[in-house]
């Protein structure tokens, strides 16, 4: 079967529903196939979403925290020891401090899961470029996945409706050969 790079399976496209629809698999089957696999296909969409949103949320993070290790890193740099950054942190929602900042050459990093780790400053903007370079190409990895799900739950609706209308027109016919054959 035929997969996306990611590993999401390429929904087949209908030409011929008589293909597809035989004694052994008759139309309640395929149609309920068909439903499966699209409801498989929507439940994937609904986790791409929710990562996307999380990358999304995420991103401003990783960049504000990089923006100010490559500022603290730029201080570091003027080889002034004597000089202090003044600034202003957030206690609060509401409420905001002065604080005055020695270039000490290490900042702490939140890592999550309640985790703080103290790195030195280069270190540090090491890796935020390399967090924001990952989260950038899972970003666009994820929207590209969304792209493909939505063209596979189109397909299948489409194959959907292709084998429902062959039924009624197949219904149809039968319908008109019983009343055919009862009026002869």
């Amino acid at each position: 079967m035929e997969t996306n790079p990611r590993g999401i399976p390429k929904a087949p496209f209908v030409e011929n529903v008589e293909d597809h629809v035989t004694e052994q698999e008759p139309v309640e089957i395929v149609l309920r196939k068909f439903q499966e696999a699209m409801a498989k296909y929507k439940f994937m969409e609904i986790n791409m979403l929710q990562r996307k949103r999380n990358l999304d949320a995420k991103l401003p993070d990783i960049r504000k925290t990089l923006e100010m290790v490559q500022f603290l890193q730029s201080q570091a740099n003027e080889d002034d020891e004597s000089k202090e950054v003044e600034t202003l942190y957030e206690l609060n929602d509401t409420l905001y401090a002065t604080a005055k900042i020695k270039p000490t050459g290490s900042v702490c990093l939140w890592l999550g899961a309640n985790v703080m780790l103290e790195y030195p400053v280069d270190e540090a903007a090491e890796l935020l470029s390399s967090k924001l370079e990952g989260a950038l190409k899972t970003l666009k990895n994820t929207e590209e996945d969304l792209t493909y799900l939505r063209d596979q739950i189109t397909t299948m609706e489409v194959n959907t409706a292709r084998v429902y209308n062959w039924d009624v027109k197949q219904r149809r016919l039968a319908n008109a050969k019983a009343q055919e054959a009862g009026e002869n």
